[in-house]
């Protein structure tokens, strides 16, 4: 990460506005404590007003004012809005819906990811930009393009056809015979004899082909990330010494894109995140998707390039942030391994699209809560630099992965109520709420640093990832596997002679027939509590019952089973338990596996733990209102006030967040 200690900052647009405003910008920046801003995202039209020609000279002041000021630059290729000439000289680089209907220019990133027009231009700008900047002293890292996909993960052109074509030949080795196997093509005749037989997956008249489908998403995810190694290749011949990074967004509606795929091309993993505004517990969201960006990054801290002050400008009602969230939540990112804090933006637009999106200077000015907000957050976070470089501390995985989210929510499944996103988070949340560390897993990642392993849905896996999962609990681990998991191939294939398929040895059971639930429909559980949306008629073959159905079609049949596979154990959750049976039944299985919290704390006060090179950060934040006291090791230091802790004990206020200093076996 560049700089010293935690990063703070922003996209800053001062194109926006007249240059008198910008020396009130820089100063206000200097106030408020920011190091890093990100510059020029949506600046093509002004550095470049007609093709080949460039006007550098705003550009130029917008630097020397940030450099000094002491003020680092993220500076951007301005690749995700091209301009209105580009498009006036190159129509057939504008994207095609699903549909078949050719979008405009006027927005963002209305392109073909395809068009050799628009990568031709993009790189020419991204050329243009780096060799005027790459020795100037305040750039400290490129941010290429925008949030990839947000808006043109897909287009469905001939030109986006061909692109398909050319990637499926290279994936299946020029083999159509290949291709037709993977797809079953010979299911309602659809043998393809020629390449150029194939097509996107356009509307047609009934459900299409699930592996073309597949495929189709693995395309789209890997043209984009095309698009991004050519411009970064283009800074690094450039610039070789200066990072370059791509703002991920990995949040709750977007799954456009296969990060395990893009991660490891950045040099510093960033992303956007943004809360839902009809979530009544989007700190959870937040915690699930800090700990799956930091395993992205491979364990490295990594920098969060935007979140908001206050409210978004695009969902249905845009909720304002309650007194102290804006607060809690930009410290439960630096929690979950964050380096760097930032916002979108730094001065709120009064014209444009978003000219109701959030600010870190709103259009109120400094005599405004945001700003005052704003400030303190940048006290606290020089108040803990010497977190920066720290790392987690999980002993539990979960198995994250896009293709297995991707075919699961494909049409004609057992059940459309089954979504990928639901079923982990409804076994990530009894975890966060006991204080147990979790790092995101691929189905084929390296399992030794881990106690227990869960799979709460990988409906797809290929060979490989299941028999890592299962060699795991084989050599002593604890692997737990939600239900309609190793259900199919990487090419969409059915595994046949029973579910769970790829995992139904390791598990000790077999299910001969599905059983999902109509909304409404809970089943009892032995033991107490309610299932709900899903059940299979699941039969003994080596495990034991830990749960059975007590209501509804499959009375008596096991519903949770636990086997021992190997010198390890393994567990098949085989329905969707309620809340408390779930967390109770997590519970019973981690306390099983050795695997402790980082700390206990009453309900509604998140811990998570940074370990540095010689201490423990132990952050803790309350987010129930009532404050708490929390046992910390006795020489511990509460980083964000400075105040010794000789009691051996913190106190947390009411919605307040403390972060404590730990001296490694100081408990």
């Amino acid at each position: 990460m560049p700089g010293r200690g935690l990063a703070y900052g922003g996209d800053y647009n001062p194109e926006q506005w007249p240059e008198e405003v910008w020396d009130e910008d820089v100063r206000l920046m200097r106030e408020a404590g920011v190091t890093m801003v990100s510059v020029g995202i949506f600046s093509w039209a002004l550095l470049e007003p007609a093709e080949g020609e460039y006007e550098f000279s705003r550009m130029d002041r917008i630097l020397d004012l940030l450099h000094e000021n002491g003020i680092a630059a993220d500076l951007a290729t301005p690749t995700a809005a091209p301009p209105a000439w580009f498009f006036r000289a190159h129509p057939e680089a504008l994207p095609v819906d699903r549909d078949g209907r050719a979008l405009s220019y006027g927005s963002r990133q209305t392109f073909c990811p395809s068009s050799p027009a628009y990568r031709t231009a993009a790189l020419r700008i991204a050329r243009a930009v780096a060799e005027r900047y790459a020795d100037h002293p305040a750039v400290a890292m490129w941010h290429v393009h925008n949030e990839y996909g947000c808006h043109n993960a897909e287009c469905y052109c001939d030109t986006s056809a061909e692109a398909f074509r050319r990637w499926l030949r290279t994936r299946y080795e020029d083999d159509l015979a290949a291709l037709n196997h993977a797809w079953g093509t010979t299911f309602w005749s659809q043998w393809y004899y020629d390449w150029d037989e194939i097509l996107p997956p356009r509307p047609t008249g009934a459900v299409p082909n699930p592996t073309h489908q597949l495929d189709w998403r693995r395309f789209c995810s890997d043209e984009l990330l095309s698009l991004y190694k050519a411009e970064r290749e283009v800074l690094r011949t450039v610039a070789p010494s200066i990072p370059a990074t791509t703002n991920f967004m990995v949040m709750y509606n977007f799954d456009a894109l296969d990060y395990w795929r893009w991660a490891p091309e950045l040099d510093v993993v960033s992303n956007d995140h943004y809360l839902r505004s009809t979530d009544p517990e989007s700190e959870i969201d937040i915690a699930l998707s800090g700990d799956l960006v930091r395993s992205l990054a491979g364990g490295r801290p990594w920098l969060l390039m935007e979140h908001s002050t206050g409210a978004v400008n695009w969902q249905p009602v845009n909720r304002a942030k309650t007194a102290g969230e804006l607060r809690r939540n930009a410290l439960a990112h630096v929690a979950r391994g964050a380096d760097g804090i930032a916002y979108f933006q730094w001065r709120a637009a009064k014209a444009g699209a978003e000219q109701w999106h959030s600010a870190m200077l709103p259009h109120a000015g400094t005599d405004s809560q945001i700003w005052r907000d704003v400030v303190a957050l940048g006290a606290d976070l020089k108040a803990l630099a010497e977190v920066r470089g720290s790392t987690g501390t999980a002993s539990v995985a979960v198995v994250w992965d896009w293709n297995a989210r991707w075919a699961l929510e494909l049409p004609s499944q057992p059940s459309e109520q089954v979504r990928y996103l639901d079923r982990i988070r409804s076994w990530y949340e009894p975890l966060w709420r006991a204080g147990v560390a979790v790092d995101f897993v691929r189905p084929d990642a390296d399992l030794s640093p881990y106690r227990l392993v869960l799979a709460p849905s990988l409906y797809l896996v290929d060979e490989a990832g299941a028999a890592n999962l299962t060699s795991f609990a084989e050599g002593g681990g604890t692997l737990a596997v939600g239900f309609h998991s190793g259900a199919v191939d990487e090419n969409c294939h059915v595994r046949l002679g029973g579910y769970p398929g790829a995992f139904r040895e390791a598990l000790g059971v077999r299910t001969d027939e599905l059983f999902p639930l109509l909304p409404g429909e809970p089943v009892g559980l032995s033991g107490g509590g309610t299932a709900s949306l899903w059940s299979e008629r699941v039969t003994l073959a080596g495990a034991e019952t830990v749960a059975s159905y007590t209501s509804g079609p499959l009375t008596g049949v096991p519903a949770v089973t636990r086997h021992t596979h190997g010198t390890g154990t393994t567990w098949y959750v085989a329905t969707q338990p309620d809340p408390a049976a779930l967390a109770a039944l997590l519970d019973r299985i981690r306390v099983e596996a050795g695997v402790e919290p980082v700390r206990v704390t009453p309900a509604g006060v998140e811990a998570a733990l940074r370990r540095g090179e010689d201490a423990d950060y132990l952050f803790l934040i309350d987010h129930a209102g009532r404050g708490a006291e929390v046992p910390v090791a006795r020489d511990a230091t509460e980083l964000l006030t400075g105040k010794p802790l000789p009691g051996g004990s913190v106190i947390v206020p009411p919605g307040e967040v403390v972060v404590v200093r730990e001296p490694r076996g100081g408990r």
